[in-house]
């Protein structure tokens, strides 16, 4: 059997899978990342550890499939997560800052302060926020041993680095244009965003399309070395594609420890109310845009919760949450401030409305609620700014297989959802784009025709203003919430 080996490397674990011609995912695999938090909203990871999970989801998956034939190699890749590592000798020179990580707060607050918001958000689509790379690459860059030769790269260009014994190092459109130091409209990396955010842009990989030549494998145990590499894309640009997500105004959510809403555009369109604009995929030297919300913490609620609960698993908090009905406590997930819309990094993680006949089921219910609010916070800003109509809305990722949460979804942005039965959306859509390089599938429009599973989730009638109110009350006094001096 043909097929195509796509790399999905996530926040907490690494997945692999085969995709055979039909578009089908016929094997998969998965081992843990680990992460680790030293102070107080750092988030960071071991780079080595991340490419040995990849090696590890690999193993598992091949295992499944002993006879296969790898025709390529695609790759998906957590975003705005960094890392720096020796161009002579391969090793890391640092964490994976990931993209939850918020230590250069204070970095972003004096660019801010030196009126640098506008410029950066005109070149890049991103407001300044420590979630996003250019802040993060300068504390590497402060950190490093003298006399090394750096390079500096999101997490495709390390794994292109790891999967290429070293030869190669490069990235795609989509992950270049989050790292903040990427021009949307002139494609390239730009001298004047390195100067404002002090990266030296010749340390960063060559851009390339999101379906190109990556360079062939050397040394990955399981694969024949050269074997080509013929995709890389962020995981949630990835997602939008997979589900073939082509037409303007089309959309899709991904959930896990955040969530990314992605609405494909019909060109460039500067980006305002709190929502960013991204290349979403690049083929053939032409970028496709899209806008994106990136929500901070959702469904990593989910396992707090159920803790403090006392309750076994997720799925006991959500079955205990959909027996309360809507319109309880208000909670605000703001564990390491708010993204999109609101980007505010002093915001705080509370509930609102507590009373001594709360139950736990309301408890419950209200986190539940949380991840769907702040969707419906997202999809407003996007339809507010494009003026036009939102199309098929796709959801994908572990919650989004619960029908509660989904439907609680569609209620409140009075949508119908596309609920996926295979969750690998990102893992197919990188492997789409690696077929599409080889000719495998010879357009978008035969990927968008491929046989894929859908239970579709319209909307149900809710008092949507009356829970509104309740989210914005409690909204409001997250962000109002002021960080305690030293020594108060």
């Amino acid at each position: 059997m043909r097929a195509i080996l796509a790399i999905d490397q996530g926040t907490t674990n690494s997945k692999a899978v085969l995709v055979c011609e039909k578009g089908e995912v016929v094997a998969r695999g998965s081992a843990p990342v680990g992460i680790s938090y030293p102070k107080p909203g750092w988030v960071e990871q071991d780079p080595r550890r991340l490419y040995a999970s990849v090696c590890e989801a690999i193993d598992t998956c091949l295992k499944a499939v002993p006879d296969v034939t790898i025709e390529a190699v695609a790759i998906s890749n957590q975003r705005e997560s960094v890392t720096a590592w020796d161009a002579d000798t391969g090793e890391a020179l640092g964490p994976v800052l990931s993209w939850q990580c918020r230590r250069t707060a204070a970095d972003c607050a004096r660019l801010l302060a030196e009126g640098r918001l506008d410029r950066v958000q005109a070149l890049t689509g991103l407001p300044l926020d420590p979630m996003f790379p250019g802040s993060k690459f300068r504390w590497l860059l402060d950190r490093m041993p003298a006399g090394r030769s750096v390079r500096l790269g999101t997490i495709d260009s390390w794994l292109v680095h790891c999967l290429t014994g070293g030869s190669r190092h490069a990235c795609d459109a989509s992950n270049a244009a989050r790292s903040q130091l990427f021009d949307l409209q002139e494609q390239r990396w730009s001298e004047e965003l390195g100067e404002i955010f002090g990266v030296d842009t010749a340390l960063l990989p060559e851009v390339l399309d999101s379906s190109a030549d990556f360079g062939v494998t050397q040394g990955l145990p399981g694969v024949p070395d050269g074997t080509p590499i013929r995709a890389a894309i962020g995981d949630s640009h990835a997602a939008l594609f997979g589900h073939g997500a082509f037409k303007p105004g089309d959309g899709k959510v991904t959930f896990g420890t955040g969530s990314s809403v992605m609405t494909t555009l019909p060109r460039f369109i500067a980006p305002r109310n709190g929502v960013t604009t991204t290349v979403a995929w690049r083929i053939g030297g032409k970028p496709t845009f899209a806008f994106e919300g990136n929500i901070l913490v959702s469904a990593a609620s989910l396992p707090w919760m159920a803790g403090i609960l006392g309750l076994p698993d997720v799925a006991a908090l959500v079955d205990l949450a959909a027996t309360a009905e809507p319109g309880g406590p208000g909670f605000v997930p703001a564990f390491v401030g708010l993204g999109a819309p609101y980007w505010n990094s002093d915001a705080r993680a509370l509930f609102s409305q507590i009373n001594f006949s709360t139950t736990r089921a309301q408890m419950a219910r209200c986190v539940t609620d949380s991840i769907a609010f702040q969707v419906h916070d997202v999809i407003a800003a996007m339809r507010a700014q494009s003026g036009g109509e939102l199309g098929a809305l796709y959801v994908d990722g572990g919650p989004s297989q619960n029908r509660f949460l989904m439907q609680c979804v569609s209620n409140l942005v009075e949508h119908a959802v596309i609920q996926c039965e295979a969750p690998e959306a990102s893992a197919l859509g990188a492997a789409y784009l690696a077929g599409l390089s080889l000719g495998l599938w010879s357009d978008l429009g035969v990927i968008a025709g491929l046989p894929r599973s859908k239970q579709i989730i319209a909307p149900e009638r809710v008092d949507r203003e009356a829970l509104l109110n309740i989210w914005n009350d409690a909204l409001a006094r997250s962000t109002s919430c002021q960080t305690p001096a030293k020594g108060e």
